[in-house]
C-alpha cells in the first residue's frame, strides 16, 4: 500500500515516500513483494509526483509496474511546460484507462450477486460508490443483512512550483475524483500537510483520530443528533495546532520522514485495531525524499541507487544512448 507524505512551507514544498511493495497473493496472504518499489517521480523541472495503492496493471496481458507508466507519461511531448493541475489531470485521465476499472466492478457485482442468489439470499438493493459495490438482501429466516466489495484504488499525489512561481498540490483516486490540497492563491489552503496511502498512523497524531471513527456508534448517534458538518467541527478541535507557516524545509523533511517511520514502526507492532484487527504492513524500506523551490525547482534530498555490494549507481546520472 505504501505512504506519500507531502509538507508544504514558504520556503518550499517537501515529497517523501517510502519503497515497500506488497500484495495479497492467491490465499490472501499479505506478501512483501519488495523494499526497493519507487513511489516518487520527478515529473519535470518544477513538479514530483507519489504513489500508492494498487502496485501493478495488466497492460496486454503482461503485469505492469505502475512506475513504469509514469516513466512513459514523464517523456511525452509538453510535460516539461505542463503546470501542476495539467500534470494530475495527464495522470488521473492515464490510471483511468489503463486500470479498466468499470468492467472490473460490473464483474465484481455480477461475481457477487450471483453468489448471493445461488446460496437461496434475495438481493434487496444494490448500490455502487467509486470502487465499492454494497449488497443489502434477506437471507431464508427474513433477517437483512449488509456486505461490501471493492476494488484496490490507486492514489496519485501531485505538487510542484507552475510557471508563475505559485504552488499547488493536488491528490486524485481512481476510481475516484481529483481534489486541491493546497494553492497559493487561496489563503486557508497555501502551507500544511497531506498524505496518501496507509494514513490512519498520521491521521491519529495529525488530527487526533482516523476515519474509522464514523464506525462507532456513539458518533453515529452524533451525526444523526448534531449533523455531519457540527461533528467535523467538534472533531477538528482535537488536530495538533502545527503552525506549517513558519515551518522552516528542514522542520519540513523532519516531519514527512518521521511520520513515516512512525507509521513503520506502529504497523511492525500492530495488527489492525481492535474494532478491525488484520491488517498489511504495507510501510517500509529506505524512504526517498525530494525537495521543490521556486528557486532550484525539483531536488532529489535522498534517493534509493541501485547497488551491489559497495558499488553504487545512480541511473539519473548516467548519459543516455
Amino acid at each position: 500500500m505504501s505512504i506519500v507524505v507531502n509538507t508544504t512551507t514558504p520556503e518550499g514544498i517537501i515529497l517523501a515516500a517510502d519503497s515497500r511493495q506488497s500484495y495479497r497473493n492467491m490465499k490472501g496472504m499479505a506478501r512483501v513483494g519488495s523494499e526497493n518499489a519507487v513511489k516518487l517521480f520527478q515529473i519535470n523541472s518544477r513538479i514530483g509526483a507519489g504513489i500508492a495503492g494498487l502496485a501493478f496493471l495488466v497492460e496486454n496481458g503482461v503485469p505492469k509496474n505502475l512506475s513504469q507508466f509514469i516513466e512513459e507519461f514523464k517523456h511525452e511531448d509538453g510535460v516539461e511546460d505542463m503546470e501542476v493541475e495539467e500534470v494530475v489531470q495527464g495522470l488521473y485521465h492515464l490510471f483511468n484507462r489503463k486500470y479498466n476499472w468499470e468492467d472490473q466492478l460490473n464483474d465484481l457485482e455480477a461475481s457477487i450477486g450471483n453468489d448471493l442468489q445461488s446460496k437461496g439470499l434475495k438481493i434487496i438493493n444494490v448500490q455502487r460508490k467509486d470502487n465499492q459495490v454494497h449488497f443489502t438482501f434477506q437471507n431464508p429466516q427474513g433477517i437483512v443483512e449488509e456486505i461490501n466489495a471493492g476494488l484496490d484504488i490507486i492514489e496519485v499525489l501531485v505538487a510542484g512550483f507552475n510557471r508563475d512561481g505559485s504552488h499547488q498540490v493536488f491528490s486524485c483516486r481512481i476510481p475516484g475524483q481529483v481534489q486541491k490540497l493546497r494553492d497559493s492563491y487561496q489563503i486557508d489552503k497555501q502551507y500544511g500537510s497531506s498524505w496518501i496511502g496507509q494514513g490512519d498512523v498520521i491521521t491519529r497524531i495529525v488530527l487526533g483520530f482516523d476515519g474509522r471513527i464514523v464506525n462507532l456508534d456513539f458518533v453515529k448517534d452524533a451525526l444523526g443528533t448534531l449533523g455531519e458538518a457540527e461533528v467535523q467541527r467538534q472533531l477538528q478541535g482535537m488536530e495538533y495546532n502545527i503552525q506549517w507557516g513558519t515551518m522552516t524545509l528542514q522542520d519540513a523533511v523532519d516531519f514527512a520522514t518521521l511520520m513515516i517511520h512512525t507509521t513503520s514502526a506502529i504497523q511492525r507492532f500492530s495488527d489492525g485495531i481492535n474494532a478491525d484487527p488484520g491488517d498489511m504492513p504495507g510501510v517500509g524500506g529506505p524512504i526517498d525524499v525530494a525537495v521543490i523551490t521556486p528557486d532550484h525547482g525539483f531536488v532529489w534530498l535522498k534517493k534509493k541507487k541501485l547497488n551491489f555490494e559497495d558499488v553504487e549507481v545512480d541511473l539519473d546520472r548516467c548519459p543516455y544512448i
